[in-house]
């Protein structure tokens, strides 16, 4: 049985997507034309069509979500008892009951299904839901809290086992530095975004490239356990300290 549900834009996760994949609302706008037009009934006639549409558009997101899933899944568990290097793209694809096709719309490559982050974009949505008075630190450190809270045992051993490939296949490792790189440009963007300065300040790509060194030094990659709220606190104080220690340059 093979499952080939195309995936979307699922390439373009990114801080502009995170955003846009959060609203659902279509043609509000024409709604309004169309009551005043046509009166109570036409309006309540679209409303029915946007909904429609909606749970359609929510319905091909989660199948593209468990469709991904699945192959990641499948992947992890093939590396595990093979191997990297010996897993084949038609292996992950057969044990995942898609076709290769398949694979490669939802990953371009092997490699692209341990260095995928899908946290990423949902660490970002996160932060830019906090309150706008929040400060830009508070609100990075409470965004991350939030989704590493809410990962199931399951989820955080899924993540672990990406962590240890990250660590045991060279051609993973020199890539993961690139995967670094476009965290740091996401996180870059929303800082910025709520800084209310240009995507590309200097100013905001320094204070992201702050907090993931930060992180790092606190929360390494592939900890097992997962994360507490006091690991959050000391990744907060660190940086507190840290601006302390640059006041005196």
């Amino acid at each position: 049985m093979t499952a080939d549900a195309a995936p979307g834009s699922d390439s373009t996760i990114s801080v502009a997507s995170a955003a846009g994949a959060a609203s659902a609302v279509v043609g509000v706008s024409a709604a309004v034309g169309a009551s005043a037009v046509a009166g109570p009934s036409a309006a309540v006639g679209a409303s029915g069509a946007r909904g429609a549409l909606g749970a359609s558009a929510g319905l091909r997101e989660r199948k593209k979500a468990k469709t991904r899933a699945a192959i990641r899944e499948a992947a992890m568990l093939l590396f595990t008892e093979h191997g990297y290097a010996a897993t084949t793209v038609e292996q992950i694809a057969e044990a995942a009951e898609v076709s290769p096709s398949t694979f490669f719309r939802y990953f371009p490559t092997k490699e692209d299904v341990v260095l995928t982050d899908d946290y990423d974009p949902l660490i970002v949505e996160a932060i830019r839901s906090q309150p706008a008075g929040m400060p830009v630190i508070e609100a990075v450190l409470v965004g991350m809290r939030q989704v590493f809270e809410h990962l199931t045992p399951e989820e955080w051993e899924s993540e672990n086992r990406r962590q240890r490939l990250f660590r045991t296949v060279p051609e993973l490792t020199a890539r993961q530095l690139q995967q670094t790189v476009s965290a740091l440009d996401m996180l870059s963007a929303v800082i910025a975004e709520r800084l209310g300065v240009p995507p590309e300040d200097e100013g905001a790509r320094s204070l992201a490239g702050m907090v993931v060194g930060v992180a790092l030094t606190f929360l390494p990659p592939g900890r097992p356990g997962g994360f507490t709220a006091h690991d959050f606190d000391r990744v907060k104080q660190a940086l507190i300290g840290l601006r302390q220690h640059l006041d005196r340059l």
